[in-house]
């Protein structure tokens, strides 16, 4: 099986990524990694022949030591912007789903930190979680 985590199209190199939008208390679970400035979703790269959605859970349980509840998961969108930290011609792609999990949230792997932002804190994100949060709050998912 083909990985299409990272492929080329004509003119970008594409990264996919599953994304966990989780919204509490009007704000968007998301994580910092180590040496990165920026917050993200948490989430990442499908592994050879995985579907997003085991990606999803995998990355998840790695990053956060928690379990995704499978038949919990939705799929949100997928949304597309310039990766951060790769050259201009690169973009990231990230499917994004909402689930329900079993645990406590703890940062694990290469997390560094874990922090719930909120729309008017969106800057402290990455390009395209910007773009997801102006998703979110257009379709009043934030306020």
């Amino acid at each position: 099986m083909i990985n299409d985590s990272f492929f080329c199209t004509m003119e970008n190199k594409v990264i996919r990524k599953s994304a966990w939008i989780y919204i509490e208390n009007n704000s968007v679970l998301s994580v910092r990694s180590v040496n990165r400035k920026k917050f993200y979703f948490p989430g990442g790269k499908p592994e050879s022949g995985e579907n997003k959605e085991e990606a999803l859970i995998r990355e998840i349980k790695e990053e956060l030591s928690v379990d995704i509840i499978p038949d919990s998961i939705q799929y949100l969108g997928t949304f597309e912007a310039p990766a951060d930290n790769h050259p201009a011609d690169v973009l990231v792609k990230m499917d994004c789903f909402t689930a329900d999990f079993d645990g406590s949230l703890l940062a694990a792997a290469e997390i560094r930190e874990v922090a719930w932002i909120s729309y008017k804190e969106r800057h402290k994100s990455s390009q395209v979680d910007q773009i997801i949060f102006e998703w979110l709050l257009k379709n009043q998912l934030l306020r």
